[in-house]
């Protein structure tokens, strides 16, 4: 849809049910090339932001009560930015909610504000729904308080909304993207000092996500396990050299030197994470060089780590990376996103993405009974304002 005909849609949407006009913001999702659970070790990773968004409509209120409604969800959120002790719900409105409390609490007085968020992300298939929705909340509310803030704050502290109040430790990553994201390119992130690389995606390529259909309920509990289970890793081989700080800083040399002193899934964790960051650096030398048979051999070697050492991968992420791995046309394949379901990414010739597109729909529903949504996807650029004292009237 062409952006007024979606700037369009938001903003009636938001006057239906507030009888008001509005601003408008959106935010992109995001694709991980490759560089998967390496983002909160300190390492490198290589997202591209994609062209689906989450838009935040908002209108300014007199008081401090904010009013969250959905186009996809029939509750409606309310709470006060004065409230002494705010919790999370389990609900969606803990993205919004959580942003507006760590701006907040970092200085930042917001004011009052009527939102209706839309989201085109697809919920649950690890393409960032929620980095979205808090970056484009984010961005809003920052702008409607007339509040300066740089982009790399606005992304640490809608990371702290996701890991501190939804509960969900994740890195940098999502949020940076999300923030940071050009056209045409996808990034290579230092998640340690934040340094970036754009890197340009080929011309004659296709990035296609296909999306199992799948998310299985331990994601989020095991997200948090593994992240713990590097920690531990770190805990040991830092015995050995104390400038060790996170897994970034280890090689696969000392990692085997401690191996005697890890149990045995710490190892592989660790073994994961390490190997995985200097896949990210080749893969970035690869794109380069532009030897996209090199990258697509990194794609499938980052999931065999995750499936064999990080174990975050699932049968339908395997069949669906095994089907594309015998279609022509086909560079690399792999999972992308924290896994147990979700989505793999495909770096596939411009060409041969329809006959790949078909071969994976049929393949996949061949053999879990499951119709697949495949996307294809270009890479975006960050959250922004799309209106200007923008005005609707009714439909």
């Amino acid at each position: 849809m062409e952006i007024r005909a979606k700037i369009d849609e938001v903003g009636t949407a938001f006057r239906e049910k507030y009888e008001r006009n509005c601003e408008i913001y959106r935010a992109p999702g995001r694709v991980n090339l490759i560089g998967e659970h390496t983002d909160y070790n300190d390492g490198f990773v290589m997202p591209a932001a994609i062209d689906r968004y989450t838009w935040v409509a908002i209108a300014s209120r007199e008081d401090r009560k904010m009013q969250l409604q959905s186009t996809h969800f029939p509750d409606t959120a309310e709470f006060d930015l004065d409230a002494p002790d705010p919790q999370r719900e389990g609900k969606w409105s803990d993205y919004p909610h959580g942003v507006a409390v760590m701006l907040e609490r970092a200085g930042h007085r917001l004011c009052g504000a009527d939102i209706l968020i839309h989201g085109e992300v697809p919920i649950g298939a690890g393409l960032s729904s929620s980095a979205a929705i808090e970056v484009s909340t984010g961005l809003a509310l920052t702008d409607q308080a007339g509040i300066s803030i740089d982009r790399e704050e606005l992304a640490k502290i809608c990371q702290r909304a996701e890991n501190e109040f939804v509960g969900m430790r994740s890195g940098l990553m999502d949020q940076f993207i999300s923030c940071f994201g050009e056209a045409e390119r996808a990034m290579m992130l230092d998640c340690r000092s934040l340094d970036f690389e754009l890197l340009p995606i080929p011309e004659n390529t296709a990035l296609i996500v296909c999306n199992t259909m799948v998310k299985h309920e331990l994601g989020k509990s095991e997200y948090n396990t593994r992240r713990a289970e590097c920690e531990e890793g770190v805990k040991i081989l830092v015995r050995k050299r104390p400038e060790i700080k996170a897994l970034r800083d280890a090689t696969i040399d000392e990692l085997e030197n401690a191996r005697a002193e890890m149990p045995k899934n710490i190892f592989k964790r660790c073994r994961h994470v390490i190997t995985e960051n200097t896949r990210v650096l080749d893969a970035a030398s690869a794109l380069e060089n532009d030897d996209l048979n090199r990258f697509g051999e990194l794609m499938y070697a980052s999931h065999r780590s995750l499936r064999d050492d990080f174990e975050v991968s699932c049968e339908e992420l395997d069949i669906m990376v095994d089907l594309a791995s015998k279609l022509p046309g086909v560079y690399g394949a792999r999972m992308t996103g924290g896994g147990f379901g979700g989505c793999t990414v495909n770096l596939v010739e411009l060409g041969g993405a329809d006959i790949f597109r078909r071969g994976i729909a049929t393949g996949y529903e061949k053999k879990t009974g499951i119709k697949p949504d495949i996307y294809r996807f270009t890479p975006a650029p960050g959250a922004e304002k799309v209106t200007n004292g923008y005005t609707t009237t009714k439909a």
